[in-house]
């Protein structure tokens, strides 16, 4: 089984914040390959299709951002199941701008707090992760001080626009991933705005 999982936070109140980025391309991903209904399964909802042959699970943990390793728990003990192979994290990181997302199949937390409990649960880093990004522009990095205040606020009418034009994008490179693995997808979707390959 392949699992994609989408870092977020549970709550009406976070829905629209530049955190709950990866729960926006799971609900895309829901719907576009007519998935399942969500259902509650532990600390998280999920929804299951076979795409491009492959049975896929796509899961939002309920659990708070820090804690959104636990769910991956019951896969890990899992035989014939590998995080390096069937498991893709995706998640907002405000080290790239807004309409600039990056797949890489393994690295460091890089402070997110949702994928250093991704790594505990694992016990490694050696785990495919699509960051799509929600960084601030000079002009906002002067209203918001503190990190986490910015990225626990809503998107900006304009930033908003821009995620959700890139949304089918980031779909394709996820389909790029279950048909042909994460370097195929690493190749054929970082791109940089020139054109030129960005690994």
């Amino acid at each position: 089984m392949k699992v994609i999982l989408g870092l977020g936070n549970p709550g009406r109140q976070y829905e629209a914040t530049r955190h709950n980025v990866g729960w926006w391309v799971l609900d895309h991903l829901a719907d576009v390959w007519h998935f399942d209904g969500w259902k509650r399964d532990g600390d998280a909802m999920v929804s299951n299709a076979t795409v491009a042959g492959a049975r896929v699970r796509l899961i939002k943990p309920h659990t708070y951002m820090n804690l959104s390793g636990n769910v991956l728990k019951n896969y890990v003990r899992r035989p014939f199941w590998a995080p390096s192979k069937d498991l893709l994290v995706v998640v907002d990181d405000v080290a790239l701008p807004v309409g600039r997302f990056r797949i890489r199949a393994r690295g460091s937390a890089g402070g997110h707090n949702g994928l250093r409990s991704i790594e505990t649960a694992l016990g490694n880093q050696e785990y495919a992760r699509l960051r799509i990004g929600v960084g601030p522009t000079e002009e906002r990095k002067n209203i918001y001080h503190d990190l986490a205040d910015f990225v626990l606020a809503p998107f900006a009418r304009d930033e908003r626009d821009e995620i959700l034009e890139l949304i089918p994008k980031i779909g394709s490179s996820i389909e790029t991933w279950l048909r042909e693995g994460t370097e195929r997808a690493m190749n054929t979707h970082n791109r940089t705005g020139d054109g030129a390959t960005d690994q």
